[in-house]
């Protein structure tokens, strides 16, 4: 019976182990990784706080929000493919705006405050893009991912 009991703990110990593995090894699995003095020397002090420390650039700041051209948006720091032209609409609010992104290319997360919305990433680096919101066009996807314009660069069609 003492073998039996033990080797249960055993196996419920190394459960909770790979668990928490699971759990860790997630957090670093982007494809793209990279040292902070390395994003820094890569990325401008704007483009890295952004990107980098979850930070958000002034609003009407980004030549991309009344971008109309036709082409690609990627990530600034891993040129990973994230939104397409036609999926872009003016939103109003300041910041380029889509209403869906490149499926499997943007990673989402709960923002740190409340108010905020769902954060997304991009899925390859794990740089900060900007926000999702439920108040984009009724008429495709009723959402509104809000992007910092830094955070992307606009490959042209």
């Amino acid at each position: 019976m003492k073998l039996f009991i033990s080797l249960l703990l055993v196996i419920s110990m190394q459960s909770c182990m790979s668990q928490e593995n699971k759990k860790t090894s997630h957090k670093n699995a982007f494809e793209v990784t990279k040292t902070n003095a390395e994003w820094k020397k890569e990325l401008s002090p704007k483009a890295y706080y952004v990107l980098r420390e979850s930070g958000t650039e002034r609003a009407f700041s980004s030549p991309l929000n009344n971008n109309e051209a036709e082409g690609v948006y990627v990530c600034a720091a891993c040129k990973t493919p994230l939104y397409k032209s036609e999926s872009k609409f003016d939103s109003g609010t300041g910041w380029p705006s889509f209403d869906r992104v490149i499926t499997g290319n943007v990673a989402f997360s709960k923002g740190g405050n409340g108010y905020m919305g769902i954060e997304e990433h991009c899925a390859t680096c794990g740089g900060h893009l900007g926000h999702e919101f439920d108040d984009g066009p009724k008429e495709t996807t009723g959402k509104r991912h809000c992007i910092n314009g830094v955070a992307l660069k606009f490959i042209p069609k």
